[in-house]
């Protein structure tokens, strides 16, 4: 069985969740970062010299790291040739630019926000940053609203593109912040919840 390193209160360990849900991948979890330490340890340094979450374990000793590549990697085992990470190279590119740019764009902004609200005590936030990075968010889920227009995903069929930008997803709609109408957005969100229940297990969960 697979060993999966990481905290379920993590963003990144709640895409790997969610993606085993939807393929049947057993899997244990074990509680790792954050309150629980153990990533500074040696023997998972070994495994992650990143020192974060999540890191899969497979019975034969092969580690990996880095949520996205993750993805990937889980349905190009369990699943190769699904839509979730499809084969034809220009469906499968228009998946992947999602996961690219939910870390190169929408991760700062997003992680700025949520820290704020859930993880730094309110004597220590940083107001005026956090409403700049809300504006910014903004900007970037405006882009998903306009890509979403005659489309129920954004590859058109469900992918890991979906999985990847699910956790920041729930946390723009539940965060204490305010949010322009995006009724596209808005209409995903829901179907995501609807039609999805890893979402709802692992992901549109209480944030902490």
């Amino acid at each position: 069985m697979m060993k999966l390193w990481g905290r379920a209160s993590s963003s990144n360990v709640m895409k790997v969740l969610w993606l085993c849900e939807e393929l049947g991948i057993r899997h244990e979890r074990i509680d790792a970062g954050g309150e629980f330490g153990r990533t500074t340890e040696p023997f998972y340094r070994a495994m992650n010299p990143n020192s974060r979450v999540p890191t899969i374990e497979e019975a034969d000793g092969f580690t990996l790291w880095e949520s996205n590549t993750i993805l990937r990697y889980l349905v190009a085992r369990h699943a190769p040739g699904s839509s979730l990470h499809p084969p034809e190279p220009r469906l499968r590119a228009d998946a992947e630019r999602w996961m690219d740019w939910q870390l190169a764009s929408l991760n700062g902004p997003m992680v700025t926000v949520f820290f704020t609200y859930v993880r730094t005590p309110e004597a220590a936030r940083d107001y005026p940053a956090t409403h700049r990075a809300r504006d910014a968010a903004e900007a970037l889920w405006r882009m998903v609203d306009a890509r979403l227009e005659g489309r129920d995903y954004l590859a058109g069929a469900f992918s890991i593109g979906d999985i990847a930008l699910g956790p920041y997803l729930h946390r723009w709609f539940a965060l204490p912040i305010d949010r322009a109408p995006m009724p596209r957005l808005e209409a995903y969100y829901a179907r995501l919840k609807a039609g999805h229940p890893g979402f709802v297990k692992h992901v549109a969960v209480e944030m902490s």
